[in-house]
C-alpha cells in the first residue's frame, strides 16, 4: 500500500484518467473528490461488500 500525505485542494493522479482530490478536511473527516471515466465503478467499501454479497438490487458485480 502506498501512503501519501495531502493537504486541502491537493490531488493524486491514479493512472492517466483518475484524479483524487482532497476537497475538505474538517476535524477527523476528510472529503474526497474523484474524477474518473463513467465506466469506472466508484463505491464506498461497505457498498461494494453488499454488492458482492448480493444484498443490493439492480447492481451487477
Amino acid at each position: 500500500m502506498l501512503v501519501l500525505s495531502r493537504k486541502e485542494n491537493q490531488a493524486i493522479d491514479i493512472g492517466p484518467d483518475i484524479e483524487l482530490v482532497v476537497v475538505e478536511i474538517r476535524g477527523d473527516k476528510v472529503r474526497l473528490g474523484i474524477q474518473a471515466p463513467k465506466e469506472v465503478p466508484i463505491n464506498r467499501r461497505e457498498i461494494t461488500e453488499r454488492i458482492e454479497e448480493g444484498k443490493v438490487e439492480g447492481v451487477q458485480k
